[in-house]
């Protein structure tokens, strides 16, 4: 009978374009997520078109950012996977190579500027050996607590400490507001990374916690901003 046919199959979700270039590159989420500085999760966001998961627009745009160029998405793919025309490609190469050279030199222009703007008074050789031995950002849980009365920046501070890429656990209200500058806490074991976070926020001082177990646990009171390096 007519109304006895079966019904079609539910069509499975579509892959993200995103996860389809990851899985050419042959890279797990964990591999991925290493390589743009992000957390496991926020890669999943981003294939997902989750961007609102993120705390602010901005941090969303800038590890989509980060994401595609570590994916080594390039003008051309980025068109044909938006479902743009793609321009054949040019005869003579040497564009090509001048442009790739631009953008390497972006990229080590623009780390240049974040090691040294970022880095407070550590130096790029103690930071990297520090860096080398330390768990990665996504590994460490931060809470970041409002110690100078402004939440609004002192979502500004969690933002920017999600974006080299530690976990935000709890962003809230300290025990009180007469912090009179940001500062870096850490547990018992923690103080490297401590101290490489306090280096990446400008070389705010670090203090211990009065105690704790879990080293890989960070909290950062955040001051006002005028105090803030």
């Amino acid at each position: 009978m007519e109304l006895a046919r079966p019904l079609a199959a539910e069509q499975p979700a579509q892959t993200s374009p995103l996860t389809t270039l990851r899985l050419q590159r042959k890279l797990t989420v964990e591999e991925a997520a290493k390589r743009a500085a992000l957390w496991p999760e926020q890669v999943e966001w981003l294939e997902e078109g989750k961007l609102y998961r993120f705390q602010r627009h901005d941090t969303a745009v800038l590890a989509l950012l980060r994401y595609a160029t570590s994916l080594g998405i390039d003008h051309r793919e980025a068109r044909r996977l938006s479902g743009m025309p793609v321009e054949p490609p040019a005869r003579r190469p040497v564009g090509r190579w001048i442009a790739a050279g631009a953008a390497i030199a972006l990229v080590l222009a623009t780390t240049l500027v974040l090691t040294i703007g970022l880095g407070g008074g550590t130096s790029g050789s103690a930071a990297a050996q520090q860096g080398a031995t330390l768990p990665p950002p996504w590994k460490v849980s931060t809470d970041v607590l409002n110690g100078g009365g402004d939440i609004n920046y002192t979502r500004v501070v969690a933002s920017r400490i999600g974006s080299f890429g530690y976990r935000i656990q709890h962003v809230t209200r300290a025990s009180r507001f007469d912090y009179k500058q940001t500062s870096v806490y850490f547990e018992p074991g923690g103080i490297g990374l401590a101290r490489r976070l306090a280096a990446q926020l400008g070389g705010v001082p670090v203090h211990p916690l009065p105690g704790g177990t879990n080293k890989r646990r960070l909290v950062v009171i955040v001051g006002p901003a005028h105090a803030t390096g």
